[in-house]
């Protein structure tokens, strides 16, 4: 990662806060209205869900848990990216503990079918950032899959011996 060209700590930090943002976003569209059925029955209410609305709500709460964990995810891979900017964690940890999961970078289209429009446009943005941050842990993770040139092993040579 050191003196990597797709990945500094200005874009990890611009990537964070923007994370930051999508994820206030996320919860803020997912968060469904009014009393829970349990609440409201512990409270004497009446149900408020018409038979109808089941779908469409079966499909936010999906669609809403699916969104939530894809940004907690991309909001943990920044986290150990700082935390490897900073030093606080080995480059081994950081390679062990910080993979992002391409499993989550999709929605079900029969789900997304059934939400506002706004939504959509909350859970297609929410994937391709994660999509972005997948591009950018694929690259860093290929370039030092790549053997060192013949300058960075004689330079890693050298160091050993001055270190002994």
């Amino acid at each position: 990662m050191p003196n990597s060209a797709t990945i500094n700590p200005r874009i990890v930090e611009a990537l964070y806060c923007e994370a930051l943002l999508l994820a206030d976003e996320v919860r803020e569209a997912f968060a469904l209205p009014g009393p829970s059925r349990e609440a409201a029955a512990e409270a004497g209410l009446s149900e408020t869900l018409e038979t109808g609305d089941e779908p469409e709500r079966i499909a936010l709460s999906s669609e809403g848990l699916r969104t939530t964990t894809r940004m907690m995810h991309a909001i943990a891979w920044l986290l150990n990216q700082r935390a490897f900017i900073m030093g606080e964690i080995s480059q081994f940890q950081l390679r062990r503990n910080g993979r992002l999961s391409p499993l989550l970078r999709h929605s079900e289209v029969a789900q997304l079918a059934r939400l506002q429009p706004e939504i959509v446009d909350l859970v297609e943005t929410t994937q391709r950032f994660y999509d972005r941050l997948l591009r950018i842990d694929g690259r860093w993770r290929l370039r030092d899959d790549i053997q060192p040139s013949a300058i960075e092993r004689l330079r890693e040579r050298i160091e050993r011996r001055l270190a002994s």
